[in-house]
């Protein structure tokens, strides 16, 4: 059996995150080298933590939360699309790639960034639409985000939600080549949720 690829960005202190977001940490709260019977840890973290998956209701008030998305959605057939050299992903550029019911988009974005990117590939609000109208209902993406870092309105995410596209951000997709996998892209179990870190791979 082919081993599975990890597309999931690590965690770590120091990891990047939104700008004004809850940072990441990590601390022990019992150490067996302390006289402790175990060694036990406390997370602090945003749930939109590296590779995660949003919840519709993140950017519409009456839309779904995390329980809600279909685990269908979450496993099955996908394909890899490169997308490098694209500023903003256009129906016009949809129309020339193979696109899947759950479609990953590579960007060019680094399985590990140093400081969180301010200027990443963005998606049209009529590209979303587009691309619900195709069939796709998971979107991948190795960028943070749909929409500019500068976005207030979210045209995209609210396109997304109008199309029943779910997303999946912050992706680590370098060096995995385009083409047709299964993907597996479980979010923790946070009922009431906005989002949730996930752990994605493809085989």
């Amino acid at each position: 059996m082919t081993e599975p690829i990890d597309i999931t960005r690590p965690i770590y202190p120091g990891v990047p995150v939104w700008p004004g977001d809850t940072p990441y940490s990590y601390e022990l709260t019992a150490r067996i080298a302390q006289g402790d019977s175990v060694n036990v840890g406390k997370i602090t973290t945003t749930t939109h933590l590296g590779t995660h998956l949003d919840a519709p209701w993140h950017y519409v008030e009456a839309g779904e939360k995390l329980e809600s998305v279909p685990l269908s959605v979450l496993v099955g057939p996908c394909r890899v699309v490169d997308a490098r050299g694209q500023k903003a992903l256009s129906v016009e550029f949809l129309k020339g790639v193979e696109l899947a019911e759950r479609t990953l988009f590579y960007t060019g974005e680094p399985n590990r960034w140093d400081t969180f990117p301010h200027h990443f590939m963005h998606v049209l609000p009529e590209a979303a639409l587009y691309l619900a109208a195709q069939g796709v209902r998971l979107y991948g993406t190795d960028g943070p985000s749909v929409d500019p870092l500068t976005s207030k309105d979210l045209p995209a995410h609210r396109a997304f939600a109008r199309g029943g596209v779910f997303i999946l951000e912050g992706l680590a997709l370098e060096g995995v080549p385009a083409g047709s996998y299964e993907l597996i892209a479980l979010p923790m179990r946070l009922e009431g949720a906005d989002a949730a870190p996930v752990r994605a791979i493809l085989r």
